[in-house]
């Protein structure tokens, strides 16, 4: 069974763009070589986006590989398939990694203890509900990451299909 996706690489130092080729590679099983194009929004900084297919589970794959390096802020997506649910990473370097499992037309879906356990927080007066359920729908990384994704328009897209 396979899915697709796609890794955008939103903003990278000009050194760390073979290591992240690299650990795109690692991960999907075939020779990686991005298009990387100037980020307008960070002068320095460059970009690149990958269309994948492969098994359910490879956005997440993707996520791990990335995560730890800083100056990247990156999301990789991937399409629900008839076993499982799709899924959005999103990296800041200020913000770290968000996860969110996705519906079948990219609504992010929150699962019912996370909605409870909110709303018993603030319910006590710790938190502030609003603030919390913009949390769980990755407002704060979607406000740090629009520029950046707005910049990409009419970036070149190559397709690459994990070899399973």
């Amino acid at each position: 069974m396979t899915t697709r996706g796609v890794l955008y690489v939103h903003s990278a130092p000009r050194a760390l763009c073979p290591h992240v080729e690299w650990a795109a590679a690692g991960v999907l099983g075939v020779r990686v070589s991005l298009d990387w194009v100037r980020q307008p929004v960070a002068p320095g900084m460059l970009r690149a986006e990958l269309s994948w297919q492969g098994a359910p589970g490879t956005a997440s794959r993707l996520a791990s590989a990335l995560r730890g390096w800083h100056l990247l802020r990156f999301e990789a997506t991937e399409e629900p398939s008839a076993n499982a649910e799709g899924e959005r990473y999103s990296n800041t370097p200020e913000l770290g990694i968000f996860h969110a499992v996705t519906g079948a037309h990219g609504d992010i879906l929150i699962p019912e203890d996370r909605l409870r356990a909110v709303l018993g927080r603030a319910a006590r007066g710790e938190v502030d509900l609003r603030s919390e359920v913009e949390k769980l729908l990755g407002k704060p990384w979607d406000d740090e990451l629009e520029p950046f994704r707005y910049a990409g328009e009419g970036t070149p897209v190559r397709w690459l299909h994990q070899v399973v």
